[in-house]
């Protein structure tokens, strides 16, 4: 298993703790999250608002990994992101696509459907 791939599963098993910190630590300083339906997020500090604002109502979350594969500072993450919303349980297929850099997320881009995601959590 390579550096880069150990991180991501770090950063795939610290979600169920919900330290907003704890997540964004994980990126570079000025890392980039991006949900590809939404405008990206630049830095750690927008980062912290960013997840802070969409994880505060999420319990009970777990990450199941699915496939995990690395090569070079790209790591490919396929995932069901199970959590409940509101009380209400939601599981979600994911795929991360992290580039890294200095063993922090420089970039990470997530696809998933939003609908997907809306309808469960209503």
């Amino acid at each position: 298993m390579s550096d880069n791939e150990k991180t991501i599963r770090d950063f795939i098993d610290a979600w169920p703790r919900l330290d907003v910190g704890e997540i964004v630590s994980y990126f570079a300083e000025d890392g980039v999250y991006h949900n590809m339906m939404l405008e990206p997020v630049k830095g750690r500090e927008a980062l912290k608002g960013f997840i802070g604002a969409f994880a505060g109502n999420w319990t009970d979350t777990k990450w199941e990994l699915v496939n995990i594969v690395s090569k070079g500072n790209l790591v490919f993450a396929e995932r069901v992101d199970r959590m409940k919303v509101g009380g209400k349980p939601v599981a979600l297929p994911c795929c991360g696509v992290f580039e890294m850099a200095d063993g922090k997320i420089k970039v990470w881009r997530d696809y998933f459907d939003l609908q997907t995601f809306s309808k469960a959590a209503g």
